[in-house]
């Protein structure tokens, strides 16, 4: 099995501070969000490699950050938010060019959790020939518009993927956690070719879902989405008080 931790995007939502800094770089808790990331997947005995894939403008910090890491760093080549590949085009930019022919472990880069990857990973292996999405219960219809809402069968099996409800149907959220069949990983490049749209990856696992089996694994733990001011400060608080640092009224990269 491979790692793909996607870290290709530019993180608008939190200018002006990203325009210096890779989102994924920022520390929470004293440490690099990409960090703990690496140290999740880490547990999974089946991943013997682990890919990052970025943008040209915020290579340079990767690669730094990745010496002396049993990672693989890849520029994807673009610059701004204009040109982006979004992230399915980003999961296929790294299975082209590494050459990838394997069960995927893909994971957002800016995804904050204390789930175990190692369950995950056991229970879509008692799955056969499937691929999986871990799914937390938000416990709000207004939580739930901002994120893909998935339907289970009782043994798991997703029926349904909405990506942003505007009317949810469930709070039940799909994380930007995914494991991939390697047959499923496969229809990547079927699925950009239908012009199903490049972004969001929970769109690709709402297309396939229709088609293979997809099963939702539930967790409660904490889980965060680093994706404006207000969570970054949240969960950089959350993890400054779990390692004994005070809690700070202004988040800084300090």
């Amino acid at each position: 099995m491979k790692a793909i931790v996607l870290a290709a995007g530019y993180a608008t939502r939190l200018r002006p501070l990203t325009d210096t800094w890779a989102k994924e770089l920022l520390p929470v808790g004293g440490r690099p969000i990409i960090d703990r990331i690496v140290d999740a997947i880490t547990t999974v005995e089946i991943v013997d490699e682990i890919h990052v894939v970025t943008n040209s403008h915020k290579v340079d910090a990767f690669t730094r950050w990745a010496d002396g890491r049993n990672v693989i760093v890849h520029d994807d080549g673009t610059s701004s938010n204009e040109d982006r590949l979004g992230a399915i085009g980003d999961m296929l930019f790294v299975l082209e060019r590494a050459q990838l022919d394997d069960d995927l472990l893909v994971i957002a880069g800016d995804n904050l959790f204390d789930f175990s990857l190692a369950d995950f990973a056991a229970f879509w292996r008692s799955k056969g020939t499937a691929s999986a999405v871990a799914v937390r219960d938000v416990g709000s219809l207004e939580l739930a518009s901002h994120y893909g809402i998935v339907a289970l069968a009782a043994d798991g099996r997703v029926l349904d993927f909405e990506e942003k409800p505007a009317d949810p149907p469930s709070t039940l959220a799909a994380t930007a956690t995914y494991l991939f069949h390697r047959e499923h990983a496969r229809l990547i490049r079927t699925y950009l070719d239908g012009e199903h749209g490049a972004d969001q990856p929970g769109r690709f696992v709402g297309w396939l879902q229709r088609r293979e089996p997809v099963y939702g694994w539930l967790f409660d733990a904490t889980w965060y989405d680093i994706g404006n001011h207000e969570q970054l400060l949240e969960a950089d608080n959350l993890l400054r008080v779990a390692a004994g640092l005070p809690r700070r009224e202004r988040y800084t990269p300090d």
